[in-house]
């Protein structure tokens, strides 16, 4: 597990320097309130560092188009593992998480490409 804990680091120290801010919001809870008849969502926000950059050719298929931006964001940064019904905030643009690919070594997450359509 050394190695896993050490490229985590890394990887996290790399984006940091070189990333922009970036928030993940994740619904944690809905509740139906019975008077105004309207579902109530409480949301989570994470900030961390990103690296955003477009889809390249090679990486579209049935799921990813072109327009698709790729976000890659360290492991290390996070208290959760991301979802797809989980939104990310770039620039007060909001983008859907339409696949998720995990980076890891010895079962130890080191940073997550998140796809994204806004």
């Amino acid at each position: 597990m050394g190695i896993a804990s050490s490229l985590r680091k890394a990887s996290s120290k790399a984006l940091i320097k070189l990333g922009g801010d970036v928030t993940i919001k994740r619904a944690t809870t809905s509740a139906y309130d019975m008077n105004s008849g309207e579902i109530r969502k409480n949301e989570t926000s994470t900030t961390v560092k990103g690296f955003l950059e477009n889809v390249v050719q090679r990486e579209v298929n049935d799921l990813v188009t072109g327009q698709d931006k790729k976000l890659t964001i360290s492991a290390q940064g996070l208290d959760f593992v991301p979802k797809l019904k989980d939104y990310v905030v770039i620039a007060s643009v909001e983008y859907k998480i339409i696949q998720i690919d995990t980076n890891e070594l010895n079962n130890t997450a080191i940073s997550y490409e998140l796809y994204l359509r806004g």
